[in-house]
């Protein structure tokens, strides 16, 4: 929203904006464009009354804003009808769909056609470093989008990714997520299908193959299409995988032949997995191998995706985004194989719909139990959430005590500053893993070791 509404102004309209709890990166991406945003909603925030209001899929019936806006009839669209009528209509779609990558995967093509000169539009939900921006307006016919399958308002329950034409498409992977609004994974493989269906025959689509159900809502696809993963039986694999020096190295294989071997500066397999479907892509809008390889090799990454922090006293911090299990476990992962730490920290909130739901109780405990310490705050805003279906983090704690690990279920971020600061010691490395917030500790702990 806060990119849209950048969007709409550099277009030539006056933007304004309500939100509650608005943190960085994007409440500083708002204040620097000098778009006004009031803090908490109501009426008068819609006086006098605007040509267009945008409704985002946070907000819903009862919303003092919501009823204004319906008892006066102003006129609404939801963020992406609004998105493809003022931007996509006359350009080409490439859509990045996935449980999990599409913010990096979406830069990495974008950034690839800003370098090869071809003057990309795109759409992230993240700050791309190379970019610093979340979204560029650069003129090209191509419109690089992130695809969300979350719901598109209160009035619209269908995916934001329904309505963004493709014409090129990404699906990484299809896991079950978003536990608040689908019902199993079923339902989340009906909405892939659903935008698969949307890709007309002079398409194409790059799939994940080492997600099985990314291969299942792909199979009827009439467009072409090509499959990217570490097998080398996909059109597009990886093989002699190396870290040198602060590089991940790795070939890319087309067919089974050399097409290029990349140097990232950013790290691990799902990472790779992002780079080869941001090639199939590139390589299908005819970006040279070279222009390929350049852009790829010069890609900074995004903005709270394995971010390094800060180091106090050998201590050394990072940020990430992630909170479905399957992410967390892979960046957990990826920072014991790449840094090797003495011992490595994962403090994680649980804030997202999904996370804050017992759906993945097990699966959670078995991610974080890549670490060896972890600390955990109560529950975001745990009302929203029935009781019943409540992560439980009491047994989230016993279980990974039960595993060796020391874990715990501290109150609030003061608790946990207080109790890394007891007990982390040189060597450590400390992740932070949230989608939100997390009641600004990205600035406190750091200050917190600094001064211990």
């Amino acid at each position: 929203m806060a990119s849209l509404a950048a969007m709409l102004q550099k277009s030539g309209y006056k933007i304004s904006g309500s939100d509650e709890g608005i943190y960085p990166p994007m409440s500083d991406f708002l204040a620097e464009r000098q778009i006004a945003v009031s803090q908490g909603y109501d009426a008068k925030n819609l006086q006098p009354a605007p040509d267009l209001v945008v409704v985002g899929n946070a907000l819903s019936r009862g919303n003092p804003e919501i009823e204004y806006m319906l008892d006066n009839r102003l006129p609404f669209l939801s963020f992406p009808e609004t998105l493809k009528s003022f931007f996509l209509r006359k350009k080409i779609s490439v859509v990045v769909t996935g449980t999990h990558g599409k913010t990096t995967t979406t830069s990495m093509i974008a950034w690839g056609l800003h370098s090869a000169g071809l003057q990309p539009n795109f759409l992230i939900g993240g700050i791309a470093e190379n970019f610093n921006s979340s979204y560029g307006m650069e003129g090209g016919p191509y419109y690089v989008i992130e695809g969300d399958e979350y719901d598109s308002a209160f009035f619209d329950k269908g995916p934001k990714f329904l309505h963004y034409l493709p014409f090129l498409a990404v699906i990484g992977n299809v896991e079950f997520d978003h536990a608040d609004i689908y019902a199993d994974l079923d339902a989340i493989k009906l909405q892939f299908r659903r935008f698969v269906n949307l890709i007309p025959q002079r398409g194409f689509l790059a799939v994940g193959a080492d997600s099985p159900a990314a291969l299942e809502v792909s199979r009827n696809s009439l467009c072409r299409k090509e499959t990217f993963g570490m097998d080398e039986g996909n059109d597009w694999s990886a093989r002699r995988i190396e870290l040198k020096g602060d590089r991940f190295c790795f070939d890319v294989v087309y067919r089974k032949k050399l097409f290029r071997r990349l140097r990232l500066s950013i790290y691990g397999n799902y990472n790779i997995r992002n780079a080869l479907a941001a090639v199939a892509i590139l390589n299908q809008l005819d970006v040279s191998e070279d222009d390929i390889r350049e852009g790829l090799e010069s890609f900074t990454g995004v903005r709270r995706r394995l971010q390094f922090r800060a180091e106090a006293h050998g201590i050394r911090i990072y940020e990430d985004f992630a909170h479905h299990p399957t992410a967390v476990r892979e960046t957990l992962q990826t920072i014991r194989d790449m840094f090797r730490p003495e011992r490595l920290w994962a403090i994680y909130e649980p804030r997202s719909a999904t996370s804050r739901r017992n759906v993945f109780q097990n699966e959670i405990a078995e991610a974080l139990g890549v670490a060896d310490c972890i600390a955990l705050p109560s529950l975001f805003r745990p009302e929203k959430v029935p009781e019943s279906e409540r992560l439980d983090e009491t047994r989230l704690v016993e279980d990974l005590r039960r595993m060796g690990r020391a874990a715990w279920n501290l109150e609030n971020v003061e608790g946990i500053i207080h109790k890394v600061c007891e007990e982390a010691r040189s060597g450590d490395l400390i992740v932070l893993l949230s989608n939100g917030g997390f009641g600004g500790i990205y600035e406190k702990l750091p200050a917190a070791l600094e001064k211990r």
